[in-house]
């Protein structure tokens, strides 16, 4: 379990950046070059190629050299893990909702 909380807290930190949750749109419709990601982005190349290696540390890219040209791709596999912490809690904070819908509901009809 903490390996997973470990993995889930650098996820997480892979995605707290606009920039980076920006290249992972991108990289959702297929692999590119570092160029091509870094186009839309106004900063410079060794900036940019932090916010790679964040989004690769925390294993939500991979990244392949072929000669001078390194290209990334999206490794859904982490999102996936993320996505069920986000479900588990929205599930928890839809049945508190329930709970005081029910409350407040029980409460209106109490003073009528």
């Amino acid at each position: 379990m903490p390996n997973q909380q470990a993995q889930l807290n650098r996820v997480f930190h892979g995605l707290s950046d606009p920039t980076r949750r920006a290249v992972l749109e991108r990289l959702s419709s297929g692999p590119a070059a570092v160029s091509e990601l870094a186009e839309p982005f106004r900063m410079s190349l060794p900036s940019f190629l932090q916010h790679l290696d964040v989004l690769e540390s925390c294993g939500l890219v991979k990244s392949c050299k072929a000669g001078r040209v390194r290209t990334y791709r999206l490794t859904p596999r982490p999102l996936r893990a993320s996505e069920a912490w986000l479900e588990k809690q929205r599930a928890i904070w839809n049945r508190r909702l329930d709970q005081l819908d029910t409350y407040l509901t029980d409460v209106k009809e109490q003073k009528s």
